[in-house]
């Protein structure tokens, strides 16, 4: 929280008197911010599988991007209504320190209601003790898969069990490219989420009020999303509906990028597509994780958890700074294709993961 707030007071010191070394301190404690959310991201979302048979991983992961995604529209309702274009309009520079205080107090909130009321052991041992009662014979490990003398993995390509003291060649393949994967949809997603704004205002005279409220039709439409594509991965495998929700994005992506050359200025149509992109994304982001997740056994939880967010925090450092060297240097029309382009990468490079579907253990 300390971090984020210097964010905005540099900022603001900067658009007072520029300099270099302000600029060159605010990459520093950006640089720092996003270590410290690195440091607590991994363990905080490791809790999930940690309490979570992996069955039904896809839908409790379903919840938890239910409850970012309405945090990310009550973050999109507070900015629209303090940033609106009759707020914003003039003013040589826009004092952001406001949203960011309120933020920083919803993480110290969130903090304190994780530190007492989850307590990760004893919610472990009951399911530990759930998952002893339903199977037939021999311990359950902390994944809930069954074992004997020695850690075990349900093969999610064969079904078999084999020893998951040799990782199988084949998941670390499935494993390589679900992770590369991961990077491509991260890139192309964050390049839009972070220079939508910006796009909005020079290609479609948009305030950041309203380019926010195209976002909050986004979050909207994987609100409506969550719970169901949870339902239905169980229904048809994760890897489908990850592959439909690609498909579904590269396809609004193009339509945006054609949008911009045969209308140019706002119209309810951009609600449409963004409605589609927050539902695409949804059967995307409730996926990934646990796919990566069936690959690992219980002890490897954290591990593999923290593999998930080193992909995925790469690309969404990488993916900024590379698309506002493009949309500087060819062009702010670049962003839609260069979004699509990594999309499409994405849906090839899964056709190669042949692991990561949930198998009970029988």
């Amino acid at each position: 929280m300390i971090l984020s707030l210097l964010l905005p007071l540099i900022d603001n010191s900067y658009s007072y008197a520029p300099s270099m070394g302000k600029i060159y301190l605010f990459i520093i404690v950006l640089c720092m911010l996003l270590v410290v959310m690195g440091t607590y991201r991994s363990p905080a979302v490791a809790l999930m599988p940690d309490i979570t048979p992996k069955p039904l991983r896809s839908q409790a992961n379903a919840i938890i991007n239910l409850m970012g995604a309405l945090g990310g529209i009550a973050y999109l309702l507070i900015s629209a209504f303090l940033y609106s274009k009759s707020r914003t309009k003039g003013l040589k520079h826009v004092d952001y320190l406001s949203i960011f205080m309120i933020v920083g107090l919803i993480m110290i909130s969130a903090l304190l209601i994780v530190m007492f009321t989850v307590n990760e052991r004893k919610l472990s041992e009951a399911v530990n003790v759930a998952d002893t009662k339903s199977g037939s014979s021999g311990a359950v490990s902390h994944d809930g898969h069954k074992q004997k003398t020695e850690e075990i993995m349900i093969d999610s390509a064969t079904s078999k069990v084999v020893s998951k003291n040799d990782f199988p060649s084949d998941v670390k393949k499935s494993l390589a490219f679900l992770l590369v994967s991961i990077a491509f949809w991260f890139i192309s997603y964050n390049a839009v989420t972070t220079w939508f704004t910006t796009y909005a205002n020079a290609k479609w005279s948009m305030s950041l009020g309203e380019a926010n409220t195209c976002l909050l039709v986004a979050n909207g439409g994987a609100i409506l999303c969550y719970l169901p594509i949870g339902w239905l991965s169980g229904k048809f495998g994760r890897k489908k509906m990850i592959l439909s929700g690609i498909t579904i994005m590269t396809i609004s992506f193009i339509a945006s990028f054609i949008y911009t050359f045969t209308i140019g200025k706002f119209t309810p149509a951009l609600y449409a597509i963004f409605l589609l992109v927050g539902m695409a994304w949804a059967s995307i982001s409730v996926n990934s994780l646990p796919m990566v997740l069936e690959m690992c056994k219980g002890s490897e939880i954290g591990k593999f958890t923290g593999l998930y967010y080193t992909f995925s925090m790469a690309a969404q450092i990488v993916t900024p700074v590379a698309t506002g060297w493009l949309m500087h240097y060819v062009g702010y029309n670049v962003l839609f294709i260069y979004a699509a382009i990594f999309m499409a990468a994405a849906f090839f490079s899964m056709q190669f993961v042949k692991h990561g579907e949930a198998v009970i253990a029988k």
